[in-house]
């Protein structure tokens, strides 16, 4: 089964021409609407502290929540210390990678996590990851940060009595042009969308800044009830329950083209059952 000519919109913004070529295979009609812009921080202070704190040996466990975060990490930190003095102070640490990709961006620069967190890859079971590792009242863990502080999870290390660092790395922003945003918000309004995919949490709270801009919140939230919302994975889909959307499905992985090919092959049945 495919999505057999259903009109599947996405929030995707890194991997935007991807995803649409993913939808088409499964015979879709993409309409990619980006609802983030990755932007740096303007000041990278916290960077440059733990940079200072690492070099001193005052960091007990560096986690790492996304590939992306830990290459910039390593970029901020390249023109302020010798690379092998970096890498001899990271080694120094309980290195925690969150994911394939996180662990892909240290690979690639000869570093091997000491713990990595199993799919579906939540603050949840990062906590659960460190917790088989045994923490120690007082141990001194950075966070590298992703798009929005995770405070969940920071609450969570200091519950345990850890001392926490957040570091964040890059923040998102809303596209430049809200243009083809609000054209798919509309075309859901108007009934004329099968399948959303939301493959990243901050997606929905952009999707909804707008909606609230325009005064749509109410007839999106209704719409919703009759087409097929696919969640990339647990993140996700708390985000759209946060927010009371619908979460018709989630992965086997939380990978896009996993999302997509078992999206389209449910798609249907749900559809059904929901008109």
């Amino acid at each position: 089964m495919t999505f057999n000519g259903m009109t599947v919109v996405a929030f995707e913004s890194r991997m935007e021409t991807e995803l649409a070529r993913l939808i088409e295979r499964y015979e879709g009609l993409p309409l990619m609407a980006p609802a983030l812009r990755e932007i740096p921080l303007e000041s990278n202070q916290a960077a440059y502290e733990l940079g200072t704190r690492l070099m001193a040996g005052q960091i007990d466990m560096l986690v790492l929540l996304t590939g992306v975060g830990t290459e910039a990490l390593f970029e901020i930190l390249k023109p302020q210390y010798p690379w092998p003095s970096i890498v001899e102070a990271v080694q120094g640490t309980v290195i925690i990678a969150r994911g394939a990709k996180t662990v892909a961006a240290l690979k690639a620069v000869g570093l091997v996590p000491t713990v990595t967190v199993p799919e579906p890859n939540t603050w949840i079971d990062l906590v659960s990851a460190m917790d088989e590792y045994s923490l120690e009242p007082g141990v001194r863990i950075a966070v590298q940060e992703y798009g929005i502080p995770n405070n969940a999870l920071v609450k969570a290390l200091e519950q345990r009595g850890a001392a926490v660092f957040p570091v964040p790395i890059y923040q998102w922003a809303l596209p430049e042009d809200l243009g083809p945003l609000r054209v798919a918000c509309e075309r859901v309004i108007a009934g004329r969308v099968e399948v959303m995919l939301i493959t990243n949490a901050m997606q929905i709270d952009h999707v909804m800044q707008v909606l609230e801009q325009d005064g749509n919140v109410i007839p999106f939230h209704d719409a919703l009830q009759k087409l097929v919302v696919g969640s990339i994975g647990p993140a996700a889909s708390e985000r759209l329950r946060h927010f009371d959307w619908p979460v018709d499905f989630e992965p086997s992985h939380s990978k896009l083209g996993v999302l997509v090919k078992e999206v389209s092959e449910q798609a249907a049945n749900i559809l059904g059952r929901k008109r």
